[in-house]
């Protein structure tokens, strides 16, 4: 099945904001410069977006989906719980490291949309619920639920933390604390209480 012209073109100027939003921020990136880079007509633009708003939403949930796609394969893996874990907290750790880091295209917007009602915010809140619930699925398999929500809830927090202090330049330190932190709180949390 191939893709459709109209649908290439949406996704080109997806990928384009996307590319611009994680350099330069939401507020900062105007349509125009999209247009510009994506070299795309102003009435194509508005036939897929008629709001900058819309946008910034597409492009975060593309952003989720790519993630959400490696999570998927993850599921699949015949690997311990502690492994799966480990592995989210690696793939943190390459991104960390590669040229193309800016930090948290969520946590970015959640700076600049702060408000809850926002569909920006909800965009956000709903990649950070994803993570946290596929977290307290893998923790499921070895712990109550009660407990897997909430040692995933605590996991959420280190790799927010380790992908803020990747940001201003400490990436290996707080990948290594995070992961060695995140897999001792699971080992303690499979204790009987």
């Amino acid at each position: 099945m191939t893709s459709s012209p109209v649908s290439d073109k949406r996704q080109h100027v997806v990928e384009t904001a996307y590319a611009l939003f994680k350099r330069a921020g939401f507020h900062a990136t105007g349509i125009d410069r999209i247009i510009a880079e994506a070299d795309v007509a102003k009435m194509t633009m508005y036939r897929h977006f008629p709001s900058k708003d819309e946008l910034i939403v597409a492009v975060l949930d593309y952003r989720a989906r790519r993630f959400d796609d490696q999570l998927d394969k993850l599921a699949q893996k015949n690997m311990a719980p502690e492994q799966k874990i480990a592995e989210i907290f690696d793939w943190h750790g390459r991104w960390f490291r590669s040229p193309d880091f800016h930090g948290c295209l969520f946590a970015h917007a959640l700076a600049e949309f702060g408000d809850p009602g926002h569909p920006v915010f909800q965009a956000v809140a709903r990649q950070k619920n994803g993570l946290r619930q596929r977290m307290r699925s893998i923790l499921s398999e070895v712990m109550p639920r009660g407990r897997a929500e909430n040692v995933a809830a605590t996991l959420l927090m280190l790799i927010e933390g380790a992908t803020l202090m990747a940001q201003i330049g400490q990436a290996d330190t707080a990948l290594r604390e995070a992961r060695k932190t995140a897999l001792d709180i699971i080992a303690a949390s499979r204790r009987p209480q």
